[in-house]
């Protein structure tokens, strides 16, 4: 990395940085109990980035030492080269102050990508088997996904990071066909976290109360009422919420989509910069945040792909959209002092852009239980889980559906319904939103496959959320809308 800096600054770079990543990525996939796929992919190499003639360069190598940093950073010199000629006027971007050493390491107990095959298959193939010989259920799919992702920065500001993040996303779904042929399946609410192999040993999750469960729950759903259309009252678990909220906030809050920078890839977004601190998103209640922070996070590090120091930062405010998500360049066109720290690249190979970091509805110290909020709906319906979604190039009208749905009767559970679809505007949606719960109704869930920019890449991102309450809300029944 030193000697990718000192053939850049040589060569007239107004500052430069390097990144010397190795990603190893595990992938697992059983097929009722027995394994079908075993993926174990490492990716390692060195990106250099440059700032020189007012114009940004970069090149990835995978050859290392010296020779392989000088030569990746005279091809980022020329990659300025061209980007200047290609655009008149300079690329801005803001400063961002030297750092020193940063240490980071997410909290992890064990990096799951260590820990033996064997081990592994053994105990997936033990949960899939409880499933499997549990009444009802036909077929058991099960896929582990995790990621070991090592990280050195240097830039010519004075930033030396090194940093280690690890995630893991477990998954089991079951399916279950009736003699006369209809089917249904369900998938574990499980959330891909910022943890280690101990997630699947039982810390983070109750895996036990989840498997123990779900074919129980599964037969009920298969047995259930498809749901009528119209109005309902929703309350909606954070299992379900993230997603929503990944899709109508998330995304609609970066500002390279609001600018219309980023358009060919899931579309711009409604929330433009000129409705800052005017917009009203949703109802007063609602607060939203951009992190990259908070533990177990999966978009959570230290310091960013451009150098800059993660923070926390408001979103949404009472209801109203008061901030982006930023990186330098996006940052500077804002007329904004700082990047947030919302920098990334999937790989060394890979040019840092403006990614998403975790964006969080934020729940009400003293608020109101599960319970408590089911209690007060007469009509209404409790979802739980992610399922499929879709959504409009500027991220506006959508639709959702779930895993799991429960009809609620004068405040209480009234068992299962199938095919339940909701469908809104985003700020009709979030208007519409009454009451948000407690802490101990907060969950961070997430996903690891959000995607962004031509050449496209991959970024895991967590969204926490309290369980909420939306009054009102459009129903559809799937099933009447597939034509099922």
């Amino acid at each position: 990395m030193h000697a990718a800096l000192e053939t850049a600054s040589e060569g007239g770079a107004a500052e430069a940085s390097a990144r010397h990543e190795v990603v190893r990525t595990q992938v697992i996939t059983l097929r009722d109990g027995e394994l079908e796929t075993n993926l174990d992919r490492t990716v390692s190499g060195l990106g250099v980035r440059v700032i020189a003639g007012g114009a940004p360069g970069f090149a990835g190598t995978v050859e290392p030492g010296t020779q392989g940093g000088h030569d990746a950073a005279l091809a980022a010199l020329a990659g300025a080269q061209l980007a200047g000629l290609a655009r008149s006027g300079r690329f801005e971007f803001v400063g961002e102050p030297g750092h020193g050493e940063v240490t980071y390491r997410s909290s992890f107990e064990i990096d799951p990508t260590e820990v033996a095959l064997e081990e592994k298959v053994a105990l997936l193939q033990a949960m899939s088997r409880r499933l499997l010989d549990s009444p009802g259920v036909t077929h058991v799919s099960t896929r582990l996904m995790a990621v070991s992702e090592r990280k050195a920065y240097l830039d010519t500001s004075g930033t030396l990071a090194h940093q280690h993040r690890v995630r893991i996303h477990p998954s089991f779904e079951i399916v279950s066909v009736a003699d006369d042929g209809d089917f249904e399946s369900m998938r574990t609410c499980a959330p891909p976290v910022g943890r280690g192999w101990e997630y699947l040993l039982g810390t983070g999750w109750d895996w036990d109360h989840e498997l123990e469960t779900m074919p129980a729950l599964l037969a009920q759903k298969l047995a259930s009422p498809s749901v009528d259309p119209g109005r309902y009252d929703l309350v909606i678990d954070p299992t379900n919420l993230w997603l929503t909220i990944h899709e109508s906030i998330g995304h609609a809050t970066e500002l390279d989509r609001a600018l219309g920078y980023e358009a060919a890839y899931a579309g711009t977004s409604f929330a433009t910069p000129d409705r800052l601190n005017t917009l009203r998103y949703g109802s007063p209640i609602m607060q939203v945040t951009g992190d990259r922070t908070v533990e177990h996070g999966l978009a959570t590090t230290a310091i960013d792909d451009e150098g800059v120091a993660t923070q926390q930062f408001d979103l949404v405010r009472d209801g109203v959209l008061v901030g982006y998500q930023l990186d330098r360049s996006v940052a500077a066109i804002a007329g904004q002092a700082r990047s947030n720290g919302c920098a990334y690249a999937d790989s060394p190979l890979s040019i840092p852009i403006q990614r998403m970091a975790n964006v969080s509805l934020q729940p009400v110290q003293g608020g109101p239980s599960t319970e408590e909020l089911i209690s007060g709906v007469d009509r209404g319906i409790f979802i739980e889980g992610d399922k499929s979604w879709s959504i409009d190039m500027q991220r506006y009208n959508f639709q959702f559906t779930g895993q799991r749905f429960f009809e609620i009767r004068n405040g209480k559970l009234a068992g299962q319904l199938r095919d339940v679809a909701y469908q809104a505007t985003t700020t009709d949606f979030w208007g519409a939103m009454e009451a948000v719960g407690g802490p101990d109704t907060y969950l961070l869930c997430g996903a690891f496959n959000c995607g962004k920019a031509q050449p496209g890449q991959i970024a895991a991102v967590s969204h926490g959320a309290p369980t909420s309450l939306f009054r009102g809300v459009n129903v559809l029944n799937a099933r009447g809308e597939s034509g099922r």
